[in-house]
């Protein structure tokens, strides 16, 4: 039992100081009722197991300019400020690019 503790604070110190500088900001840009959109939440949360990364996500419904931009194209998953994907979201190439960079 005391080993797996340290081994968790280990895991969490690494985390604190060395991964969190490095992290990538991905914003996934979806609307209520859109099926694709619940899927790639999914994905996402599981990646970041995989992949840490700042996750926020965007309602196009709450402003017209995510609306006008992304209407037909949710879900649509950006990452530091450049959409990288959008439609069917796929977990090997989010964890590749935000591995990449």
């Amino acid at each position: 039992m005391k080993r797996e503790k340290n081994r968790a604070q280990i895991r969490q110190g690494a985390f604190d100081y060395g991964v969190r500088n490095t992290k990538h900001k991905l914003v996934l840009y979806t609307r209520n009722g859109c099926h694709l959109c619940e899927t790639a939440k999914e994905i996402l949360l599981k990646l970041m197991d995989e992949c840490p990364f700042d996750y926020e996500e965007r309602d196009i419904s709450l402003n017209d300019d995510w609306t006008e931009r992304y209407g037909l194209m949710i879900p649509v998953v950006e990452i530091d400020g450049k959409e990288v994907q959008y439609g069917q979201v796929d977990k090997k190439f989010i964890y590749e690019t935000l591995t990449k960079k």
